[in-house]
Formats: structure tokens, sequence, C-alpha cells
């Protein structure tokens, strides 16, 4: 394994992120294809066995039991200070506006409720999940803050987000004297590339480490033609950000799946040796032992200028889809108003 520094923080990860939201009970969440404790305990042995030492989970993921397993897990495999844990939360629910919880009291519960899950004192990274438009960025970026003061989160990243709102975020934080993201979350793979119009040039400039979430385009590409897994039949929200360019996309997946017989490797290694050569570390999801092996083995492979080329040159630009889609509309329609607390500064956001 292979490490690196994410970004403007002291952490050092490594440069496959273990992904957990196939991790959870299945009968209690968004997801019908995710796996029982005892198999994700295994798949996290298996990763810490191989050198991760960066877990990526959510609040949201099957209503808190990922979080659980993941805890438990590493709290019986890991020493804390070994493993770096991010975890994610949700914007503010309506129930929670109309009973007047402040976007501050909601980072605070919600940072409670995640570390009770994990039974940890402290995460590293906290990740803003998703651009809350009801709340305003102050009392979100205050929340966090707090929660940096008060110990419990080392560092915040954000997740399904425009580069012009991280670049807001970042730059309100640093007039308040606030703690700023130091990585952000967004999705980016070698079928879906959007993230190279503003997001990336942004973070290369500030320094701020890109995690991508869906590296393997929920695996397409990983898998060769006719192949399948459970999670592919029955991830309805992979199918609505992929199905629509299928035929667009076809032709990429095949120069994967011929590079990766011309260099008798398999496909998740070429598209995730691709994808390392422009973010500090993917955050790949892992159902059986075999997916967080065949990620950990992508470190090692360097593509060439020549074959790097060859698997981008066919690309075309996609429309947003996903929570993107959601946020470009949420974007339209909100006023534009710097919010500072008491006091809003007139103008656009």
């Amino acid at each position: 394994m292979k490490y690196a520094r994410l970004g403007n923080s002291d952490l050092t990860v490594s440069r496959i992120c273990m992904g957990c939201m196939g991790f959870g009970d299945a009968q209690n969440g968004q997801h019908s294809w995710t796996i029982d404790e005892s198999r994700s305990r295994e798949i996290i042995r298996r990763g810490l066995e191989l050198g991760v030492n960066f877990f990526d989970t959510a609040i949201a993921y099957q209503s808190g039991t990922s979080e659980q397993y993941l805890g438990r897990s590493l709290r019986d495999f890991a020493r804390r200070d070994e493993v770096v844990v991010a975890t994610k939360f949700l914007p503010r629910t309506n129930e929670e506006i109309e009973a007047g919880i402040s976007g501050q009291e909601h980072v605070r519960r919600m940072l409670d409720q995640s570390l009770k899950n994990l039974e940890m004192d402290y995460v590293d990274l906290y990740i803003y999940h998703m651009w809350d438009y009801q709340t305003p960025l102050f009392d979100i970026l205050e929340g966090l803050n707090n929660a940096v003061k008060a110990g419990k989160a080392r560092y915040i990243g954000i997740s399904n987000c425009f580069a012009w709102q991280l670049a807001k975020a970042n730059a309100l934080a640093e007039r308040e004297g606030f703690t700023k993201f130091v990585s952000v979350q967004g999705h980016y793979n070698l079928i879906f590339r959007e993230e190279e119009r503003e997001m990336a040039p942004y973070c290369r400039e500030e320094n701020i480490a890109m995690t991508p979430y869906s590296p393997l385009a929920g695996g397409r590409l990983s898998k060769q033609p006719g192949e399948s897994s459970r999670r592919f039949c029955e991830d309805s929200y992979a199918r609505l950000k992929y199905d629509a360019s299928r035929d667009q996309d076809a032709p990429i997946l095949a120069r994967v799946a011929e590079l990766a017989d011309r260099r008798g490797v398999s496909m998740t290694e070429i598209s995730l040796a691709w994808l390392l050569t422009r973010v500090t570390a993917p955050v790949v999801g892992a159902t059986k032992i075999s997916h967080i092996e065949g990620a950990a083995k992508a470190v090692d492979l360097t593509l060439t200028a020549e074959e790097c080329t060859y698997l981008e040159e066919l690309y075309t630009p996609h429309p947003l889809v996903g929570v993107m889609a959601q946020n470009t509309a949420a974007a339209a329609k909100e006023k534009h108003v710097w919010s500072t607390g008491n006091q809003e500064i007139g103008g656009t956001r």
C-alpha cells in the first residue's frame, strides 16, 4: 500500500479508502444488497492486512448500522490511532426545521449519534454529505467548527457540491476564523469526468484532497461484458446514474477490458490506476474480499501516458446525475444571500 497526505491536514491516508456503504443491515435502509456484520468484518480485517487505513461511512448508510459494523470491527482489529475514520451527516430534515433546530444543533446531534454508533470519541474527518439549501452556510460552518474545537472531529470535508460552493464555504470559514474543508468527495470515474471542469483544477490550486465516490461506476468499470452481481442487479440508484449513458460509455468500457487483457490485470486495477493519477484516494466500496484485494493491487499499477490517453480520448460530456442533478435544480431556485449569522449581506451566492 502507498500513502498520501490528505490535503491541508496532517492525516496520512492509504491511497485506497474503503467505502462502507455496502456494510449494514439490508432490512434497515435504502439498499437491499448490503452485507451483514460477519462478512463486513472479514472485509475490514483484510483491508487492514493490505495496509488500508482510511475508512469512509455515513450516518445515513443503512440507518447507522454501517457505522456500527465499522466501529466494532476497528475496535477489535486496529488501534484507534492507526486508522483514519470518516463519516458524513445529511442536511436538516423538514421536521427539524419546523421544530426550530438550528444548523449548529443539527451538526452536534448528528455527530454525537455517529460517535455513539462508531463507539469512538472522535472522527478524523467529518463530512458535510450534501449541500443544505435550507440552512445558512454560516450555521453549518459554525457547527463544524464547534465540533473541531470540542475535539470530536479532527478535520472536515464536504461531498456532493459544486466548486463555487466549496470555494465560497472556505472563503467564509477563513473570514470567520472557522476550520476549512480539507477534502471533497464527489462523483468521479473514467466514465463520469465532469469534476474535471472546475472542481479538479480548484482542488489542485488550493491543495484540497479529492476522495471520489463511485470510482468503479457501481461495478461497470470492473466487470467484463456479461458479468453481473447482486448489487449490479439491485442498485437502482446506480442504474439511475449510468443507464442513460450506457451506449455513450460502452466504447470506454471496452477499452478498459482490452487494456486489462493486454496487461494481464483486472478491469478494477486499470480503472483505479487511471483515477489514482488524478486524486488522493478513491472511496472503493467492497462487499467481497476480492473487491478490496483488487483495489489494493491498483496502487502498484502504473499506466503509461499513452495508455491513459487511450482510456480518456473517447469521453464525451455527461449531464449531471443523482444528487448533483438535484443540486442544480435547488441552486437555481435558491435566493442568493451571503449569510453571516445574525446579519445578511445582500448579493448573490
